[in-house]
Order: C-alpha cells, then sequence, then structure tokens
C-alpha cells in the first residue's frame, strides 16, 4: 500500500502502548502496528492500573485504548489520566463515542476495524504530532522593551501588543489568547508562555485562566470581571492572587 511506503521513509518515531484485555483484539491491533515502521510498540496492558503506573515513569506519544475492561474501564482511564498523550479509541460499541471525543481523543476506532481504517487513525495521530513538533520550533520571542512578544498562530507568526492582552484560555493542549480586538489560538502552555510576560502585570489565577491584572474590573465572590467576561479565582491560586493585588 502506498501509504505504508509514505511512513517508511518518515524519520518520526512515534511510541505508543496497547491497553486491551482481550487478547486476539490485542494481537491483531499489534500486528497492524508492526506493520507500520514509524510506529513503535513499547508495551501492551491487559487494564488501565497497569498502564497509569508505566506512564507515571515513561513517555509514550499514542495510546491505543480499549473501553469495556474489567474492574478500570477505558474512560476511567482517560478521567485519571494526568499525563496527555494522543489516544486512539478501540471498541465494539459506539455509545462511547461522544465521551471518548470529550477527552480530545484522536479518533475513535469502531471493532472489527480493517487495516485501511486503522492507518487512517495512525495518519491523524501522525498530523497531531507533526503539527506540536512545528510549533515547538518556534519560540516565542520577547522584545527587550518587553512592549510585545512574537508567537506562533497556525500558519503565521502574530505579534501581540502586551498592553493589549486581557487575559489567557487554557484550552487542553493550546491556548486562547484574548486581546482587545482579536482571540489568538497557539499551541503552547501556561510556562511556556509566562516567561515571557511581565510578572507584575500578569498572573495565573486558575489553571485554565491567566489575566493581566492591569485590566481587572472589579473581584466578586472570588470571580475576576474583564470586560463581559467573569473569570474564576481558584483555591490553588487565590492566596498569590490576593497578596499580588495588595502588595
Amino acid at each position: 500500500m502506498l501509504i505504508l511506503y509514505y511512513y517508511a521513509y518518515k524519520p518520526m518515531k512515534i511510541k505508543c502502548i496497547i491497553i486491551e484485555d482481550e487478547k486476539l483484539a490485542a494481537d491483531k491491533l499489534s500486528g497492524f502496528i508492526e506493520k507500520i515502521s514509524v510506529l513503535e510498540l513499547v508495551s501492551t496492558f491487559k487494564d488501565g492500573i497497569s498502564a497509569i503506573n508505566f506512564l507515571k515513569s515513561n513517555a509514550v506519544d499514542l495510546i491505543f485504548l480499549d473501553i469495556e475492561m474489567n474492574d478500570f474501564n477505558g474512560i476511567q482511564f482517560l478521567k485519571a489520566l494526568q499525563v496527555k498523550p494522543a489516544v486512539i479509541i478501540t471498541s465494539a460499541y459506539d455509545k462511547y463515542a461522544i465521551t471518548g471525543y470529550e477527552f480530545s481523543v484522536v479518533d475513535y476506532l469502531l471493532k472489527p476495524y480493517t487495516l485501511e481504517r486503522f492507518l487512517q487513525s495512525v495518519d491523524k495521530a501522525i498530523s497531531l504530532k507533526e503539527l506540536k513538533e512545528k510549533a515547538r520550533n518556534y519560540e516565542l520571542i520577547a522584545s527587550q522593551s518587553n512592549e510585545y512578544i512574537f508567537i506562533k498562530s497556525e500558519n503565521r507568526i502574530e505579534k501581540i501588543e502586551l498592553d493589549d492582552i486581557l487575559y489567557i484560555e487554557g484550552m487542553k493542549d493550546y491556548l486562547r489568547i484574548h486581546t482587545k480586538s482579536r482571540k489568538i489560538m497557539t499551541l503552547r502552555s501556561f510556562n511556556g508562555i509566562q516567561q515571557y510576560l511581565p510578572k507584575n502585570n500578569f498572573i495565573r489565577v486558575h489553571n485554565s485562566y491567566l489575566v493581566a491584572i492591569n485590566k481587572i474590573e472589579n473581584i466578586e465572590h472570588n470571580r475576576i470581571k474583564i470586560g463581559s467576561t467573569l473569570i474564576p479565582i481558584s483555591d490553588k491560586y487565590k492566596d498569590s492572587f490576593y497578596n499580588t493585588i495588595k502588595s
């Protein structure tokens, strides 16, 4: 197949694991993985608990996850997963599809699936990994005057005036930067962007929010008002936030 020839010459390697309690299903999946040189099968698990323990000290790029397993099912696994590799669900039931996509899974393979359908899922995972690696190659650049930053967004590098930033919203692997006139999506982490923002004006107030202090209009019931948006202050960041605005 042409797609296998294409993958064979891609320099990338994707480390993956299988979580599947049925041996025949695991063997079929393992056989498919062996046909694609870009995939490297690291390990196979019969249950999600063992996989979670493994992932605490081992990094992988992709997980093939069954849903209906004894004691600890695939949905429970997704909820408990701290590190977030790409996930392709493999299930004999379509009733979990909507729930699966709520966890931003790459694809949902309905058993029994063909090699061609499997390859389509793998192609999505490869595209996602390539996108992330390309984004990492474009570092944020802060000016010496600390007035603006350049940031990679889709196929462009955007210049953003720091004084225009109202707040930054976390959206899984992405950040959405809200400014006075536009919203900019970028594949970055909060830690990655905070090093380029003045600490005396930008502060984290929630796992999903970082705000510009000089854009705060009021604070009531642990909620920050910026424009028409109410941003929650979580217990985790509450003390540091209030200490900062008091100083």
